[in-house]
């Protein structure tokens, strides 16, 4: 933050017309904002604005930390490469042709283990009424989001536990649960010092689970997982439903489990999937490739 003096860290926006995609507003009483844009080494984020761009003038700090700086007209897309540290931040400016106020913008790019903004819809003009009725479509998907997982919540407090709960949430059916071992077939990507050992996988008939044994390099910091990933090889993500970790990992020391859980239909399980896991706040990940489920 010090990067920037004095200057306010702030995202003004609003709905999007880009489905998927964040809207920033920047007006003249608000030029000194400055509005955070998540990042990530090998994902690309598509930077869309409503004005002409001065091409020659785009600032970004630290260029040779991005595979990919490709500025259009009215375009910037960002690809950062694999030297771009979890937890940094760069510094980018970009300047309008046309010299209207605002005459620049200031975006502070914070570097992500796994997830990054792939398109960001910037303007300068006042909101049309379409983008209103854009936003209270945004509203309503959100609201109808979030009525969903306070049932599920509400309807897990209400179920009995263990294997009634189960049975009372239609989580098994006959079949049972099935569970494999991934430890000769999965792909370990590991970075700063950390392994898995042992991984194993589940399947009900809604819910999948991996359970890794992550293990701590000796003469670092205690990991603690914050968030995971899993995708197909599409891309296409499962609804995490919880990262589940007792207590932090301790370097050199045993190892500890973390339990992934996410929502997937038997449709859904198409393999093979790649697990991400990350700290918070810190740069150190894994990722578990050819992750496959009974």
């Amino acid at each position: 933050m010090l990067l920037f003096g004095t200057a306010v860290v702030a995202q003004p926006e609003a709905s999007s017309s880009v489905p998927g995609s964040r809207r920033i507003e920047l007006s003249p009483e608000r030029a000194e904002l400055v509005s955070e844009v998540m990042i990530s080494p090998g994902l690309s984020t598509m930077l869309l604005f409503d004005s002409e761009l001065q091409r020659e003038s785009i600032e970004l700090e630290n260029r040779q930390r991005f595979s990919l700086i490709d500025v259009g007209q009215a375009t910037l897309r960002l690809v950062p490469s694999a030297s771009a540290t979890p937890g940094e931040w760069f510094r980018l400016r970009v300047r309008f042709r046309d010299g209207a106020a605002p005459s620049s913008a200031m975006f502070l790019l914070k570097v992500h283990p796994a997830k990054a903004e792939a398109t960001i819809e910037v303007y300068r003009e006042q909101r049309t009424i379409e983008t209103y009725q854009q936003e209270i479509r945004d509203a309503r998907a959100e609201l109808l989001r979030c009525q969903d997982d306070l049932t599920r919540v509400v309807s897990e407090h209400k179920a009995p536990g263990g294997l009634s709960g189960i049975l009372f949430n239609d989580g098994l059916d006959l079949n049972g649960v099935e569970g494999q071992v991934l430890a000769k077939t999965v792909a370990r990507m590991a970075a700063n010092g950390l392994g898995a050992p042992v991984v194993k996988s589940y399947r009900s008939s809604k819910l999948v689970a991996v359970d890794a044994w992550i293990d701590v390099k000796t003469g670092t910091h205690p990991w603690t997982a914050e968030g995971a990933t899993l995708k197909d090889k599409s891309g296409q993500e499962l609804k995490i439903l919880r990262v589940w970790q007792a207590t932090p990992i301790l370097p050199g020391g045993p190892e500890g489990r973390v339990i992934v859980e996410a929502e997937a239909p038997a449709t859904a399980v198409h393999g093979p999937f790649s697990l991400k896991l990350w700290e918070a706040d810190g740069p150190r990940s894994i990722t578990l490739g050819n992750v496959t489920f009974p």
